[in-house]
């Protein structure tokens, strides 16, 4: 068995975000088109012979009990089979949190994969996300991660064609939001627009990124846009930088555009950085892991 693993964490972004209706249970109905981008945490587990589970993290306003998804993703497979003895979880964030790239669910998802390694669970990819909609709406897309149609309340995943290669500039304004405002304060009645989630798909089919940037939405822009204008001011930042399209990630306050040259993005890198409207900036690419090999990717 193994005594110690390092795992990566990979953030993902919405390429498109639909939502069809408000459900009586007050969760809503979505359809989205999910991709892994390649900025990650590094999670490293180590097994103890006393039991309990003991987080240590490099940022010091993190809780290193219940109140953190990794805590309870632990919690969650040594109450379920019964796993003597206990473990340490050091977590290295890297990815911005409050930030709408499931920072925090793919920490977890790489800790429910850890544990199965390690303990020789043998659990199949699918029975994981079985236990992960349990922790929340997006860890089974990042045990499964790539390119995904996510649909339900997040939990209805299909594995699409890998999305086609672009460079991505992302940029996190100095504000945080909250998944929860947003959806109570969407109004899916007043929808005007709603993005070509099948378009999208074809497009990914075809192996086409001007076709795909071109037909990219999120809705929940609506919301979050007018309570936080930062978030429109960096839109149009990176579009002025010769962006294909840029979009809101999730429920924000990420913004990242899509490019098709690496030189532009690196030139909107840097104007970002002198606009000084974001307290975080990245390129990175998709990342398209091979998925139906591993889940978290260990190193």
């Amino acid at each position: 068995m193994l005594n110690r693993m390092k795992l990566k964490a990979y953030a993902k972004i919405n390429l498109g975000l639909d939502v069809l209706r408000k459900r009586e249970d007050g969760y809503h109905e979505v359809r989205m088109i999910m991709q892994t981008v390649g900025i990650y945490d590094r999670i490293c587990l180590t097994k103890q012979q006393e039991a309990g589970i003991r987080i240590r993290t490099n940022l010091y306003f993190l809780p290193t009990d219940a109140e953190n998804i990794v805590y309870r993703a632990a919690r969650l497979m040594m109450e379920e089979y019964q796993i003597k003895g206990g473990i340490e979880i050091e977590l290295q964030k890297y990815i911005p949190i409050a930030a709408g790239l499931a920072g925090g669910s793919s920490d977890a998802a790489a800790v429910l994969y850890g544990i199965n390694r390690m303990y020789q669970l043998g659990l199949s990819l699918e029975e994981l996300m079985e236990q992960g909609i349990k922790l929340g709406a997006d860890v089974p897309y990042c045990l499964m991660r790539g390119t995904a149609l996510s649909e339900g309340i997040g939990e209805k995943l299909k594995s699409l064609s890998a999305a086609p290669d672009a460079w991505v500039l992302m940029a996190k304004p100095p504000v945080s939001v909250s998944t929860k405002f947003v959806y109570e304060n969407l109004d899916v009645e007043k929808l005007e627009q709603h993005p070509d989630i099948d378009g999208m798909i074809t497009a990914i089919e075809n192996g086409n990124l001007y076709q795909l940037a071109d037909q990219m939405g999120n809705v929940l822009e609506t919301v979050t846009i007018p309570n936080y204008p930062v978030v429109a001011k960096i839109k149009e930042q990176i579009r002025q930088s010769g962006a294909l399209n840029v979009l809101m990630s999730g429920s924000g306050p990420t913004v990242f555009g899509l490019f098709d040259c690496r030189e532009r993005a690196e030139r909107g890198y840097e104007a970002l950085k002198k606009a000084e409207i974001s307290r975080q900036v990245y390129i990175t690419k998709f990342y398209q892991p091979n998925h139906r090999r591993k889940t978290a990717e260990e190193v």
